[in-house]
């Protein structure tokens, strides 16, 4: 039997951004989504609750975890903590360490953080929106294409909660899981576009280069490879999935 293909969607965003991967999948895949705590609708929690959260969500069989941004650095602290649970994982434009430092110059800068911050402190339906539109920075999208993909992902009966925004925006300024990664036991996948403005490929090549046993799959695109290069995504996901089992 295969394995239950698990999608961890990125802060600020539902599971619906997995439609693509939902609709692709489910024909020969379980296919099982999971929103951030907060997120599409689910209940919020503190941000030190985020991954009991999570680990609790996970079906009881087998499962290969895909996580994006947000998710995959939650994806990386299962596959450390609970590895029994999991035959693989895929870590989509992300990171083990959101936020710059001085030994760590791949990451989001102090002034545009900061800006986040101020926005989300007055309107997070303004933050969530810029933040979209960052996502597919680094895709020629027209117009009508943007708004297409927009329409499809976005849950807007679902917004995340304020409080989740904020929980997300604390482990994104906290966390680094750099020491973590060596202790991964399981297959990985990293998949990550050359155009991401959010997190920088560079940061993708690091996971690659410093977790035992992975693969680098990296895409000509921005941060959501998965909305805007859904085909090819859909394609390479499987194949390295096919090959697990």
């Amino acid at each position: 039997m295969r394995p239950t293909l698990v999608f961890f969607s990125g802060w600020g965003q539902s599971s619906q951004v997995w439609h693509g991967q939902n609709a692709y999948f489910s024909k020969d895949w379980l296919v099982h989504c999971i929103d951030l705590p907060g997120h599409g609708g689910t209940p919020s929690v503190p941000a030190a609750y985020w991954l009991n959260a999570l680990h609790a969500a996970l079906p009881d069989q087998p499962c290969i975890l895909i996580g994006w941004s947000l998710g995959g650095m939650m994806a990386i602290q299962l596959a450390h903590q609970s590895p029994k649970r999991l035959v693989g994982i895929v870590l989509l434009s992300s990171t083990p360490c959101f936020r710059a430092k001085t030994d760590w110059p791949r990451g989001c800068s102090d002034r545009q953080f900061h800006a986040f911050e101020q926005i989300l402190k007055s309107n997070s339906d303004k933050l969530t929106g810029q933040f979209f539109t960052m996502m597919l920075y680094g895709d020629v999208l027209p117009r009508g294409r943007f708004n297409a993909i927009a329409r499809q992902a976005v849950d807007r009966k679902h917004p995340p909660s304020p409080e989740a925004l904020r929980a997300g925006l604390k482990l994104l300024n906290t966390l680094d899981l750099r020491d973590q990664l060596t202790n991964i036991s399981i297959p990985s996948l990293v998949m990550h576009g050359v155009h991401d403005t959010i997190i920088p490929s560079d940061a993708g090549r690091y996971l690659a280069n410093h977790i035992p046993n992975a693969s680098l799959d990296i895409m000509k695109c921005g941060h959501a490879p998965h909305l805007t290069q859904d085909k090819t995504f859909n394609e390479h996901l499987e194949q390295w999935c096919l090959n697990l089992t």
